[in-house]
This record gives C-alpha cells, sequence and structure tokens, in this order.
C-alpha cells in the first residue's frame, strides 16, 4: 500500500500553493490540512519543531519542510511529469532562477508590511528583480525550461500572481507594468492559463480581503 501524502498549510499562502500546484501537476492523491497560526496544533509543532511553520509535506511519517525543497522531493519522488529538465546544465539553470525567486522574490513580501521609506526601497528592489527575470530569464521561451510548467515557474508563480494583489494593496500604483515587462507579461498569462495551474489559483476577492486585513493589522501594530 502506497504511502499517505498529507499537507500542512495555511491558505492563500503563495508557499503552500507551490506544494498544491507540484502536487497538482504530478496528479498525487494527498489530505490537505489546514493549520490556524495563530493557534499552532500539536501536528505542525511535532513535524517542523525547528521553524514551525507551514507548508510541511508528510509522506508517511516522514516530513518534509520548506516549499523549494518539498516541490523538488516530490520530483524526485513521483518521476512522472517532471519539474526539473533532464539535461544537467538546464537542472542548474533552473535552480539558479528558484534560488534567484527565493532571495529577490522577498521584496514582494516585505513591500506587503511596509510603508513611506520601507515601502519606496521594497517597491525599488522588486523592479530590479522583475527587470533581471525580464532580461535574463525568459529568452523566447513560453516556461523558464521550454514548452512545460516547471519548478521555477511554480517559485515564480508564486511571487508574481501574488505581487498583482500587492501593489493594488499599497497603493502605490502599477508595478508590474506590460510595457515594462511584455515577456513577463506574457509568462504569467501561459502559467495561469496552463489547466492544472486555472484550476488550483485562489479566489482573488477573497485573497484582497484576508491581505487587505493582515496588512492594515499589521501597520496598525507597528505604528
Amino acid at each position: 500500500m502506497a504511502e499517505s501524502v498529507k499537507l500542512l498549510g495555511a491558505l492563500p499562502s503563495p508557499f503552500v500553493y507551490r506544494v498544491i500546484w507540484a502536487l497538482k501537476l504530478k496528479a498525487i492523491p494527498y489530505e490537505y490540512i489546514e493549520e490556524d497560526l495563530t493557534n499552532k496544533s500539536p501536528l505542525l509543532l511535532k513535524y517542523n519543531p525547528v521553524h514551525k511553520k507551514i507548508p510541511v509535506l508528510l509522506h508517511g511519517d516522514k516530513p518534509v519542510c520548506e516549499s523549494t525543497i518539498i516541490v523538488e522531493y516530490i520530483d524526485e519522488m513521483w518521476p512522472q511529469n517532471p519539474l526539473l529538465p533532464i539535461d544537467p546544465y538546464e537542472r542548474a539553470l533552473a535552480r539558479f532562477w528558484v534560488k534567484f525567486a527565493e532571495d529577490k522574490g522577498s521584496s514582494v513580501w516585505r513591500m506587503f508590511r511596509a510603508k513611506g521609506e520601507e515601502l519606496e526601497k521594497t517597491i525599488k528592489e522588486t523592479l530590479e528583480m522583475l527587470q533581471n527575470v525580464e532580461e535574463y530569464g525568459l529568452g523566447e521561451k513560453k516556461f523558464f525550461g521550454g514548452d512545460s510548467v516547471g519548478v521555477a515557474d511554480i517559485a515564480f508563480g508564486s511571487v508574481i500572481h501574488w505581487l498583482g494583489l500587492i501593489e493594488e494593496l499599497v497603493g502605490e500604483g502599477v508595478i508590474f507594468e506590460a510595457q515594462k515587462f511584455p515577456r513577463l507579461h506574457a509568462w504569467i498569462k501561459n502559467f495561469k492559463q496552463a489547466p492544472i495551474i486555472k484550476e488550483n489559483l485562489p479566489e482573488r476577492d477573497w485573497m484582497m480581503t484576508f491581505f487587505k486585513g493582515r496588512r492594515e493589522a499589521i501597520l496598525a501594530a507597528s505604528a
């Protein structure tokens, strides 16, 4: 009997969606367990005692933590519909852009929590991140790795899709302009139209309500 797969998460976390997309692209049955991050469950504390964060993938009784590590684990454990290229150089490129999304995409999440000068700084960092991906990441390809969704698309999908909502919340004009980033705009359109991704995107109005309340609470607490 195959070992059960469970995902501990909290929606609409972009990091949880990375894992959801990977599982769905691989057609892996799993049980989703919603966590209350204000009152973390014994299960979460048991299986991620170091960071006490979501997402956590449970494969049988083996926990895997951190979204990008979970996605690679899924790809290695279930080889159907590979998310990493077979060619070693292409794999290295994919991992480079995943790391870039992790390191530089953090400006988007800091933007969500910022105001004043700090907000201006995070917007500048976000624009620099977008420009690098526009110039060097995509070329003329449909997706980062070619014709199908891969690990780099999953990593950046969780940044760019949420950026569209966050830039509206912070109210500083349009950051992700189509005329400045035509390749990225074409890519995110292709990404969100891929059937598995399209069927597993969070509902925008609900997301907006959720994140609006979170941002207001964060700014009030820091005042």
